[in-house]
C-alpha cells in the first residue's frame, strides 16, 4: 500500500527472532484448520500468494506432500473425518490411502503404520528467508525497522498514539499489535485484552543430512484437541527434523531445550522411522508460539482507538503471514481511508535451500568459511551489510546457515566472528 510510512518496532536485535525463529518450516494448505475460521482463510490466501511470488523473491518450495499417519486402530478410525474436514475446508485433493499404499510411498516408515491421509499440497519451505524477504520488500517501499525497540507503554489522544519504547517515543496514526508472545501485554496498552497468551514451547531435534533420504513426504500425526503433534520431515537445508513438543510455560522470551524431552523426541522419531537409530542428531532447538485460550487467531480492527490486533498466531503463521497482511490491509483501507496500490518492488534473498543452486557452486562467493553447510565468505559478508543486516549471531546464522552444521561452529566460528566483529549485538 502506497502513501503510508510504516515503522516496525522489533524488540529483539534481529527480526529473525522470537516466534519467527523456531517453527517446522511447512507451507500449509489449511486442510485441518478450524472450519470457517480466520486462521483457515489466512492460511489459504497466504498459501496462494506464496506460490505466486516465491520466484520473484527467490524463495524455495519443496513439493513433498504430507501423510497424516494412523499408528493404531483408534487413529485409523479418525482418518475419514480428517478427509471430510479437508474437503469442507476446500482442499479437495485430500484422500485416504491404505497400508500398502503408505508402504509404497514411504518404505522407511515403521510397519506399525496402518494407513494415512494423503495431502498433496503440503510442502516444505525455508522458515527464515520468507520473513526476511518480506521485510526487505517493506523497506524498499519506504518502511523502517527499529530494532532493540521494545514497547513499554503508550497514550492515545484521540487522533494519534505516542508509544513509549526503549529507543524513545514513537508517534503513530494507527498501531498494529503483532507482538507475538507479548501480544496480550501490548494489547493492554490500548484496552484490557480479550485474550491471554501462554507461550507454548516446541522442541525439535535435527538429524544429520544422510537421514533426509529416509523420507519424501511430511509425516504428520493424527492431531489432538491441543496440538498437531510431532512431525517428521525433511528440511530445506537437507536435514531431517522431528518435533515439536507442546509445553506451556510462563517465560515469554527463553525457550530452553530439555535433555529428557529431546531423548523422547529421538525415540519417537526412531519409532516412526526405525532407520533413524543409525543416524546422528547434529542440532537441537526450541521455539515459542503465542497460544491463547482460543483455537482461532485474534485479529480485529478498532476504529475509535485506531488500533489493529493480530495476536494468537500459532504454528501456521509462517504460511498465514501473507494472508494476515492481506486481511489487515483490507481492514486498514476500509476503516482508516483509501490507500493506493503500489507497483511491487521485488527484493529477492539469497538461496539457502539445498535442492537449488547455492553460491559455493559459483566463483562469486569466494572461499568457503563454513564447510559443514558450505557457506561462503561472500554470503557472510552480504548478510552483514545492506538495508537490514544481521543484528546478532542468531540472525547471521539464519541468514546464511553458518555454524549450523554438524560441528556447530567448532571449526568456523573464529572466522565468522572475525568477519562480524563490531557489527553484532551480544
Amino acid at each position: 500500500m502506497a502513501g503510508l510510512e510504516p515503522i516496525m518496532l522489533e524488540a529483539a536485535s534481529d527480526i529473525l527472532d522470537g516466534a519467527s525463529k523456531g517453527n517446522s518450516a511447512l507451507l500449509h494448505t489449511g486442510f485441518d484448520a478450524p472450519e470457517d475460521s480466520i486462521e483457515v482463510r489466512c492460511i489459504q490466501s497466504g498459501y496462494r500468494e506464496y506460490l505466486a511470488i516465491k520466484d520473484k523473491l527467490n524463495l524455495p518450495l519443496i513439493e513433498s506432500g504430507a501423510l497424516v499417519v494412523a499408528w493404531d486402530e483408534e487413529q485409523l478410525a479418525k482418518l475419514p473425518a480428517i478427509v471430510a474436514k479437508a474437503h469442507r475446508n476446500g482442499v479437495g485433493d485430500v484422500v485416504q490411502i491404505d497400508r500398502d499404499e503408505l508402504r509404497k510411498r514411504e518404505p522407511s516408515l515403521s510397519e506399525r503404520g496402518l494407513g494415512a491421509v494423503h495431502v498433496p499440497g503440503e510442502h516444505i519451505i525455508d522458515p527464515w528467508s520468507a520473513p526476511l524477504a518480506y521485510a526487505h520488500q517493506g523497506l524498499a517501499h519506504g518502511g523502517k525497522v527499529l530494532r532493540r525497540c521494545r514497547v513499554t507503554g503508550g497514550a492515545f489522544d484521540g487522533v494519534r498514539w505516542t508509544l513509549q519504547t526503549t529507543l524513545g517515543n514513537v508517534v503513530a496514526g494507527v498501531v498494529i499489535n503483532a507482538a507475538g508472545n507479548h501480544g496480550d501485554l501490548v494489547e493492554a496498552i490500548n484496552q484490557p485484552p480479550a485474550f491471554a497468551i501462554t507461550p507454548r514451547k516446541g522442541q525439535f531435534v535435527v538429524f544429520d543430512k544422510p537421514a533426509s533420504k529416509l523420507l519424501h513426504a511430511i509425516i504428520l500425526p493424527v492431531p489432538t484437541e491441543r496440538t498437531k503433534g510431532v512431525v517428521a520431515c525433511r528440511t530445506a537445508f537437507g536435514n531431517l527434523l522431528v518435533g515439536p513438543t507442546a509445553e506451556d510455560q510462563t517465560d515469554r522470551d527463553r525457550a530452553e531445550v530439555d535433555h529428557a524431552m529431546l531423548e523422547q523426541l529421538i525415540a519417537k522419531g526412531v519409532e516412526m522411522i526405525p532407520e533413524l537409530a543409525h543416524h546422528s542428531v547434529n542440532a537441537i532447538y526450541a521455539g515459542l508460539r503465542p497460544a491463547t485460550q482460543f483455537k482461532d487467531y485474534q485479529i480485529a480492527v478498532n476504529r475509535e482507538r485506531r488500533w489493529i490486533t493480530a495476536a494468537g498466531i500459532r504454528s501456521t503463521g509462517l504460511t498465514a503471514a501473507l494472508g494476515i497482511a492481506q486481511m489487515i490491509g483490507r481492514g486498514f483501507a476500509e476503516t482508516f481511508g483509501d490507500v493506493r496500490e503500489a507497483e511491487p518492488i521485488w527484493t529477492p534473498v539469497p538461496n539457502l535451500a539445498e535442492e537449488r543452486p547455492r553460491q559455493y557452486m559459483t566463483e562469486a562467493g569466494g572461499d568457503i568459511v563454513c564447510h559443514c553447510e558450505l557457506v561462503t565468505r561472500g554470503e557472510i559478508a552480504a548478510a552483514l551489510e545492506g538495508p537490514l543486516p544481521a543484528g546478532d549471531l542468531g540472525g547471521l546464522k539464519r541468514r546464511t546457515r553458518c555454524m549450523m552444521g554438524r560441528c556447530q561452529g567448532f571449526y568456523c566460528s573464529a572466522q565468522v566472528l572475525a568477519m562480524a566483529e563490531g557489527r553484532l549485538q551480544p
